[in-house]
């Protein structure tokens, strides 16, 4: 009868077995497998999106406004710098307000466009009360201007990882769009302390942010 044993050392396990998650309930396995992060991914979205949305209205508000206070922290003097930053979508920090205080300080603000699934977003220049459309999702987006290239891109984030790497919705825009711009600007990812996660599991793709701010200290 075989027995596991080769007579040269300890017991060898096809499989070995892991009890970690009985000891710590927020262990998780890594994953290494690009159909299972994406699994994953997934359901870590749909998790963080409720959350998310689960905040009341008037803490997001004021969430938001502390998150405006810590950009204006990093960036510093904004007289001169073109910023983009988005329409806000499924209970995001909502930065219109300092999207109008950059244009009152001298800065120029614009909004990301999708126009092909696959492919980088373009910037079109916006400031409040410019005409607007409905875009991908309903979102609205600058209804005309030409490509413009921004200094600084805020990005919302679904999630962020300690190497902050940036969850989104799944589509590629962000990384794609970093990837084919000339020159590289300050990214900032934003979001609620409540998204930040042990890991995105990221891949050779991810792009990570420069900085991150919440709306925590």
């Amino acid at each position: 009868m075989a027995n596991d044993h080769d007579g040269q050392g300890p017991a060898q396990y096809s499989s070995p077995p892991c009890f970690m998650h009985e000891l710590d309930p927020e262990f998780r396995a890594p994953l290494s497998d690009w159909t299972d992060v994406r699994r994953w991914r997934k359901a870590e979205r749909e998790r963080l999106i409720a959350a998310r949305l689960a905040v009341s209205a008037d803490a997001r508000t004021v969430m938001s406004r502390r998150i405006a206070e810590g950009l204006d922290a990093i960036i510093g003097e904004i007289a001169g710098r073109l910023v983009s930053l988005y329409w806000p979508f499924r209970g995001e920090p909502d930065l219109r307000p300092w999207m109008a205080s950059i244009n009152a300080r001298g800065g120029r603000t614009a909004l990301p466009v999708v126009i092909e699934k696959g492919q980088p977003l373009i910037f079109r220049a916006y400031a409040p009360g410019d005409r607007l459309e409905k875009g991908v999702w309903n979102i609205p987006i600058p209804a005309e201007g030409d490509p413009v290239l921004p200094d600084i891109v805020i990005s919302p984030i679904v999630g962020i990882d300690p190497g902050n790497y940036r969850l989104g919705y799944g589509g590629g825009f962000f990384d794609r769009t970093l990837a084919a711009m000339p020159f590289r600007p300050l990214v900032i990812g934003v979001g609620y302390h409540l998204q930040r996660i042990a890991t995105i599991y990221p891949q050779p793709h991810d792009i990570p942010m420069d900085r991150v701010v919440t709306e925590a200290p």
